[in-house]
Formats: C-alpha cells, sequence, structure tokens
C-alpha cells in the first residue's frame, strides 16, 4: 500500500517535472514554468473523473463485447484529447501564445507516453529486489524458526 503510495506520487511528479521542463524551456520563465506544473495536473485530476464517469455512463450502453471494446477505444481517444487540451490551454496561458500552446500540445503528451513507461518500468525493477529481499529474509526466519521444507510460518 506505501510502496503504490509512493509510486502513484512518484508518477504525478514526473509528470509535472515533464510539464515545468516544458514551458520553462518555452518560455524562459521559471515562474511560469512552476505555474504549469502544478496548474496542468490539477486541471487533469480535476476533469479526468468528469470523463470517466461520461464514458462509463456511454459505455454502459454498448450491448456487445464489440460495442464495449469500441466504446473503450473512443474513451482511450478522447481521453488523450482532453490532455491535449489541456496542455494547449495552460501553455496557451502561460505564454501568451497560440503557437506555444500548439507546440506544447504536440510535445508535452508524447514526452508522458516516452518517459512514463521507463519511470514505471524502474519502479517495478525496485520492487522485485525488494520482493526477492523479503522472500529471502521470510524463508531464513522460516529454516531459524524450524520449519519444515515446504512449511511457512512467516508469511
Amino acid at each position: 500500500m506505501v510502496r503504490a503510495a509512493a509510486q502513484t506520487t512518484s508518477r504525478i511528479a514526473t509528470h509535472m517535472v515533464i510539464a515545468f521542463a516544458l514551458t520553462w524551456l518555452m518560455t524562459g520563465s521559471l515562474a511560469l514554468g512552476g505555474l504549469a506544473a502544478v496548474i496542468e495536473p490539477i486541471l487533469n485530476v480535476a476533469l479526468l473523473p468528469l470523463h470517466e464517469k461520461a464514458w462509463h455512463a456511454l459505455g454502459q450502453l454498448a450491448r456487445t463485447a464489440r460495442g464495449r471494446m469500441l466504446a473503450l477505444g473512443l474513451e482511450k481517444l478522447s481521453q488523450t484529447g482532453l490532455h491535449i487540451a489541456v496542455a494547449f490551454g495552460v501553455m496557451a496561458w502561460a505564454s501568451g501564445s497560440l503557437a506555444f500552446g500548439g507546440l506544447a500540445a504536440l510535445i508535452e503528451p508524447v514526452l508522458n507516453v516516452i518517459v512514463l513507461p521507463w519511470h514505471d518500468r524502474l519502479w517495478d525493477r525496485c520492487g522485485k529486489g525488494v520482493r526477492i529481499e523479503t522472500e529471502q529474509h521470510n524463508q531464513n526466519e522460516n529454516e531459524r524458526n524450524g520449519a519444515y521444507p515446504g512449511q511457512t510460518l512467516v508469511a
């Protein structure tokens, strides 16, 4: 549970770093970069539950497995569009330039698609090491406590 919370927090921080770096590089302003790094995730967090609720209601209308798959695909496309719109809006507001807004709408989602899987892979690797160490510790404890082979005293 703690690990999942830490991973989610790290994922949000990574997303914020991407928003900050992109805005700072485009505007040259640390203040606008910081604002974008806070505003963009807040907008996404506020809008995504509404988006999911609407798509859940639409998905309930699908009667077949094919219809549900189509609804899921359309939901993901719509979610991507929402992220693009938020990136565009935040950058256009921060920079005062529609061109920068459009550029951010193209670059920011691509950066997230590239960086976040690397982030998740790193967390998975770290988790495997922790699980192996925990399993080894538990095995040693079971042996020390006189467990028969295959018997578990410490889980």
